[in-house]
């Protein structure tokens, strides 16, 4: 017998987005359906970002000791268990999944429903035996990795971000397909614990980030042994032996092919819309998501949509800023807009590299050229070279008042050091907001600082300037 829910909101899908919306809602008292098919936490829990944090963090211990004789420091040759590596990420995984579990939501007063939803009409929605008529939906399914129509990739047991974690082996030689964040970052990863890597990059390797700071790291991966071949596009994969596989791409320069072990797709996401019956619901959408405007409504007025499904940057933490503003408009009927130009991003390869804000080029743009573009680096810091990790730079961008525009970093720690720069931009501060803050020393956060003032260099340069400073001195 089907059972009916007249909830104010409905939220479908319990990755980071969803679980926001639903915690604030019942917050607030209100009366929220929370519906997920697979596992609570999404993907960011169970195959995304936690799971490929815990592992970067085992292959950062493998590489430190690798480098401890340069501190004096010697551990002795470098041994990596890979099941106990798979232990470790999988512990990590079950230390947060409570937070994010069943319980925990419907001791908040969340109504959870495990079932697949959909939609059958402009105003309902049916998961399993329930049908729910909320007053709001809210759309957070999230994303999924996409797999090319590669031909014979259907024939190998190829991996993805969903199955990666499950291995207790590793690969002896892993090809990933795919040079951006995620197959730049398993492909240090895996280089660090011990199997031999090669990335395959139809076009550049972390092509949407900043070229002058993506080389800094793309370098330092290559000089760790990870092959990059770049401008190679996947032709076909076919099995080698038993046990071995070959990917064969095509370059400017010819034809090739590279034999492995293993094959880790990393291409790129679709967001996760088939099966929620949107067409029924008269919710446009395409293979990048449903169809949202900057207050993040779809086409039918009743229903929102969040994090990688509304087809934009697909980062967790934009996901729950989505929620926020979703909650804002729903609970107090105030407006809110997307703005996508305060949203950080970090790639944790080693280096990191983080960005927030306009790139240099897109700043040109807008400022028709009109801009300052300031560097720092890693080099000149002392916190940098006692830690020997002097490879990388900040490069700030500003405008004719000094306002900054965009920050991007490649070098250690650029995750942590950009938080502060995200927020400056988010309030549109200026450089003198920045000259004024006294960082502590020695940290390697001062490069911030010292790029600031360097905007400041070519005041001091100036005849009239100069004069000032001659004349002053004349009072004693």
């Amino acid at each position: 017998m089907t059972s009916q829910l007249t909830p104010d909101i409905c939220v479908i899908g319990a990755g980071s987005g969803g679980l926001s919306v639903a915690a604030a809602a019942a917050a607030f008292g209100v009366d929220v359906v929370l519906i997920e098919k697979a596992k609570m936490g999404g993907d960011c829990l169970n195959y995304g970002c936690v799971p490929s944090k815990a592992m970067i963090a085992a292959g950062k211990h493998a590489h430190a000791i690798a480098e401890a004789p340069d501190f004096g420091v010697s551990a002795g040759e470098v041994k990596v268990n890979f099941r106990k590596v798979h232990d470790h990420v999988q512990s990590v995984i079950g230390a947060i999944a409570p937070n994010d579990s069943v319980e925990r939501y419907r001791a908040m007063g969340v109504n959870v429903i495990q079932a697949e939803a959909r939609f059958v009409d402009k105003n309902t929605v049916v998961a399993g035996d329930t049908e729910i008529r909320a007053r709001r939906y809210v759309v957070a399914t999230g994303s999924s990795a996409f797999v090319p129509p590669i031909p014979g990739l259907d024939d190998i047991d190829y991996l993805t971000n969903e199955t990666l974690f499950e291995r207790t082996r590793a690969p002896k030689h892993l090809i990933v397909i795919g040079g951006g964040p995620i197959g730049m970052e398993m492909a240090q990863a895996h280089r660090r614990l011990g199997a031999e890597v090669t990335v395959v990059e139809g076009a550049r390797a972390l092509g949407k980030d900043d070229p002058e700071l993506a080389a800094i790291v793309l370098d330092n991966i290559r000089a760790e042994g990870v092959a990059i071949l770049e401008g190679a596009k996947v032709t076909s994969v076919e099995k080698r032996g038993k046990t071995g596989v070959r990917v064969n791409y095509e370059r400017d320069s010819g034809a090739g092919s590279v034999d492995g072990t293993d094959v880790l797709v990393a291409v790129g996401r679709l967001a996760n819309v088939d099966g929620l019956g949107l067409d029924k619901a008269g919710i446009k959408h395409d293979r990048r998501g449903i169809k949202v405007g900057a207050n993040l409504r779809s086409s039918n007025s009743r229903v929102y949509a969040i994090g990688d499904v509304a087809g934009g940057l697909q980062f967790t933490h934009v996901a729950g800023y989505h929620a926020g503003l979703v909650v804002q408009q729903i609970l107090f009927r105030l407006p809110a807009k997307e703005n996508r130009d305060i949203i950080p991003w970090v790639t944790f390869t080693d280096p990191e590299l983080a960005h927030v804000g306009l790139t240099e080029e897109e700043a040109s743009k807008r400022q028709r050229g009109r801009i300052s573009v300031l560097r720092w680096p890693y080099a000149e810091n002392d916190r940098a070279q006692a830690e020997r990790r002097t490879t990388g730079l900040i490069k700030m961008v500003v405008d004719r008042k000094g306002r900054i525009l965009g920050v991007s970093i490649a070098g250690a720690g650029a995750g942590e050091m950009i938080n502060m720069w995200a927020l400056a931009v988010t309030n549109g501060l200026r450089l003198k907001d920045v000259r004024g803050y006294v960082p502590p020393y020695p940290t390697m956060a001062e490069i911030g600082k010292r790029a600031a003032i360097s905007y400041y260099s070519p005041i001091t340069r100036k005849p009239l300037v100069r004069g000032l400073v001659r004349f002053l001195r004349r009072f004693g």
